[in-house]
């Protein structure tokens, strides 16, 4: 680099960085690694840097960062600030995309992920097809593996055991109808059910392309100890196989947490990887850095060296004041900060690095809140404070180290407790103000789904649980309910400010539930951690029913619809007993929880219609639409099941209201259309799913109710156009494609409708309606004997199959079997005595007997 091209900038970081002292080992070996061509088969493709808290893993972290940073590359870190493996992955595409490697598609899928998930539990409600085909053979592997909800709930294993496999795929494939007839493409669905499957191919692309412009990537995963539960497994699966696409070979991945890797998992990659254990500096290393620093004098610095035990942190804190005296240093344990302020000749700069320490974590904002200072000051302070050696810089925020944060707290909460409840709730008021601020015009739902808003929430929980609020806890119990019925990231951070609130306030009934919730969600998952919370004796009774129905509404997402049964039953009853025991009168009981009472009766209405319960399920959506008579999914649920038990004149009126109040419902259209094609107005019908295709062009459910108008109007090539589309969107759905194997076979296509069959019946070997066609087309090509036994199999699963019975006679009849030909007609008549068709098969087989 020639002077020309070095910045000021570029010096002042170098000559700051020139104070790095000791792990001279670590960081050498580390730089050497890009001296070796991947093809070396000295070149590590992976270092794990591990050790207890103190002793320097993100400083050394950020330090390897710089270095590959000088090398050429470019660079993504990741913490515990994400929580999921979709938000790492936004977080190494915005950190290379800042540094001119743009990953596009990532950027946009990332965006739809957020989106869609939102819309999963909407699409949970939309399994209402009547035609049931069963589970198919891949939800059972699915539930014979223990994997329950098709992935969408981690870590519930151990509840996946009491449920019944059958029941599980059952819910599964309802699960994946739902949200593929809901939700926009199969892209979008699988964005929900698998987002690692869809994601993880294009980032591994994306990086590809990065790699052509620098010659190397480097990626580190800091707080492993936290990220490792999610990241663990993908990152082992991405870097030793090629499942999702393949790594490019000038790709670096650093990790650093508390613990060792689990030698089960990487024990075969140790050839590929460095491991980097830190411990304590080596009196040599801590020399280095006291000298460096100014600190030679031998008294003072055989005093650091015994109070600090070598931990580099607070070495470093202790280092940067310069102490002369022995007597300057206290227990760097407990007191290292008090001790360091004490040499802080500043009085307003002490207050702020004090009252900075109560925040979990800091921007400017968050700094002027905290500090009692005027806006002139607090720029400069805010960079004062930025710089100090235990601040964790991460460039829009800033948090303390642990060992100093949490030494900083004690002492503030030990000095004066009424103080420190006093700056909490100061806080509290600060970040409640925010939220309130955020969330005006924000329906309920939507705050919950908003990441800002849930940010400004946790913090406003945070101080009113330090403060030590008498409502915080219940508040908090209540809103980790909510969290759970978000999604399972969003649950864990409350349990996780629940411990951090009870461990930093030395309060032990939040720290106690923290640990219980955080352990029942690694578990058992939401519904776990849930009943765990419903057995809390001083939980409320409208509480009661607003966890019952999270709950439940979790177990439906997990197809355990008889337990989610019980659950919603539970809710009904507490929830009417309150209303009933409430007077209209102010100030007369606990307030009857009516939203969430009309949630229950919904909840519990579409469970019973999953389960085919339709008179039970509409009952109950009378209840909800007394509580709510302005739901417009309520409206055009029920008239779907009305539809179902072909109340026609009644689904009408339901599905007219749910479109007068929601015209934008894809559902409604889509549900009056099939309506309207069972009463045999193909006009209406058409018009309608047109209506809903406009609305949502992928709604595959809509594409094959309106392929059977065009069926019915004699038009095939639409009826094919309309089905293929269904099928390029949802390949995997049984009915979508046996649809399309009839159509195919009807315009003489007969071959290719075999092939459609085929497949369903690889999905999903109980599919009736699939034996019957296939043995259609066996027929159609003359292959009778095999077209008796594939329409065998279809009578065998539905033996009142009057379809199945009028093809089996053909073909017994095309082979000479004349007297089962004539039991199967008979039977089809009697089964059908108004059928045209199977009176006609019979005169047919009667005509050839004689």
């Amino acid at each position: 680099m020639t002077r020309a091209r070095v910045s000021m900038q570029e010096l002042i970081a170098q000559r700051r960085r020139a104070g790095f002292v000791g792990r001279s080992g670590e960081r050498a070996a580390f730089r050497a690694n890009f001296d070796l061509p991947p093809e070396d088969e000295r070149h590590r493709f992976l270092f794990h840097v591990h050790g207890n808290a103190g002793v320097g893993k993100t400083f050394l972290v950020r330090e390897l960062e710089q270095l590959a940073r000088e090398k050429g590359a470019l660079t993504a870190y990741v913490d515990e600030s994400v929580d999921s493996l979709p938000e790492a992955m936004a977080a190494i595409s915005r950190q290379l995309g800042s540094q001119g490697a743009r990953f596009k598609e990532l950027e946009r899928l990332l965006a739809a992920h957020r989106e869609r998930r939102h819309e999963a539990e909407a699409a949970a409600l939309a399994t209402l097809d009547t035609e049931d085909g069963g589970p198919s053979a891949g939800s059972l592997a699915v539930a014979r593996a223990g994997l329950v909800g098709l992935g969408m709930v981690p870590g519930v294993g151990a509840f996946a055991g009491v449920l019944d496999a059958g029941q599980l795929a059952q819910g599964a494939d309802r699960l994946r109808a739902g949200l593929s007839a809901r939700l926009r493409t199969q892209e979008d669905v699988q964005l929900v059910l698998h987002p690692e499957r869809v994601l993880t191919p294009v980032l591994l692309r994306e990086l590809t392309d990065a790699a052509a412009t620098a010659p190397w990537i480097v990626l580190f995963f800091d707080t492993y100890e936290r990220t490792g539960p999610f990241l663990d497994g993908w990152l082992h699966e991405t870097m030793t196989g090629d499942r999702h696409g393949t790594l490019p070979a000038t790709v670096v991945v650093v990790t650093a947490g508390q613990r060792p890797f689990d030698t089960a998992r990487w024990g075969a990659f140790a050839d590929f990887m460095t491991d980097v254990p830190l411990g304590p500096f080596t009196e040599a290393e801590a020399r280095g850095l006291l000298a460096a620093k100014g600190v030679v004098a031998e008294p003072v610095v055989e005093e650091v060296l015994r109070l600090t035990g070598g931990l580099p942190v607070l070495v470093s804190t202790l280092a940067e004041q310069r102490p002369t005296d022995p007597d300057d240093i206290g227990d760097p344990s407990a007191t290292a900060v008090e001790r360091f302020l004490r040499w802080e000749q500043d009085p307003v700069r002490r207050s702020a690095a004090l009252a900075c320490a109560l925040p979990r974590q800091l921007d400017l904002d968050v700094f002027r809140a905290a500090v009692d200072c005027d806006d002139r000051e607090a720029d400069a302070l805010f960079a004062w404070l930025r710089a100090l050696p235990f601040v964790v810089d991460r460039g829009d925020r800033l948090r303390y180290h642990d060992l100093v944060r949490e030494a900083m707290l004690r002492m503030q909460r030990s000095r004066s407790p009424r103080g420190w409840a006093e700056q909490h709730r100061r806080l509290a008021r600060k970040f409640g103000a925010w939220r309130a601020e955020y969330e005006t015009g924000r329906e309920e739902f939507d705050r919950w789904a908003d990441e800002r808003w849930r940010e400004l929430r946790l913090a406003e929980s945070y101080h009113l649980l330090c403060a030590q609020d008498p409502d915080a806890l219940p508040d908090v119990l209540r809103d980790f309910t909510d969290a759970c019925g978000t999604d399972d990231a969003t649950a864990a951070r409350w349990a996780r400010v629940l411990l951090d609130a009870g461990r930093d306030g030395d309060t032990q009934p939040v720290s106690r539930w923290g640990s219980e919730l955080s352990r029942t969600l690694t578990e058992g998952g939401v519904p776990t951690a849930l009943a765990r919370l419903l057995s809390h004796a001083d939980l409320d009774e409208p509480a009661q029913v607003h966890t019952r129905v999270v709950r439940a509404t979790a177990l439906r997402r997990l197809g355990a619809l008889e337990e989610a049964l019980r659950e919603y039953d539970l809710a009904v009853d507490l929830g009417e007993a309150l209303g009933e025991e409430t007077p209209s009168a102010p100030g007369g009981g606990p307030a009857a929880p009516l939203p969430d009472l009309a949630r229950a009766h919904r909840g519990r209405a579409y469970v019973r219609g999953e389960l085919h319960d339709y008179e039970a399920a509409i009952g109950d959506l009378d209840r909800a639409l007394a509580l709510e008579p302005g739901s417009p999914s309520a409206h055009s649920v029920r008239g779907e099941f009305h539809r179902a038990l072909r109340h026609d004149d009644a689904a009408l009126r339901d599905l007219d209201r749910g479109i007068a109040l929601d015209p934008a419902h894809h559902f409604a259209w889509a549900s009056r259309g099939a309506l309207h094609l069972t009463r045999g107005d193909l006009r209406a019908a058409r018009a309608d799913l047109d209506r809903s295709l406009e609305l949502n062009p992928d709604y595959v459910w809509a594409l094959v109710r309106r392929a059977r108008v065009w069926r019915g109007l004699g038009d095939s090539a639409r009826r094919l156009a309309d089905l293929d589309r269904a099928v390029a969107l949802q390949p995997d759905w049984p009915w979508g494609r046996c649809e399309r194997g009839d159509a195919l076979r009807n315009a003489g296509r007969v071959e290719e409708a075999l092939r459609d069959y085929d497949h369903v019946l690889a999905l999903d070997p109980d599919y009736a309606s699939a034996h019957a066609s296939r043995g259609a087309a066996l027929a159609a090509l003359g292959r009778h004997e095999e077209a008796v036994t594939a329409l065998d199999s279809a009578l065998r699963l539905n033996p009142a199959y009057t379809w199945a019975l009028c093809r089996r006679a053909e073909s017994h009849l095309a082979l000479g079997s004349v007297d089962l030909a004539l039991t199967d007609a008979d039977r089809a008549c009697e089964l059908s005595p108004d059928d045209e068709h199977a009176r006609a098969v019979r005169d047919r087989v009667r005509r050839g007997a004689g």
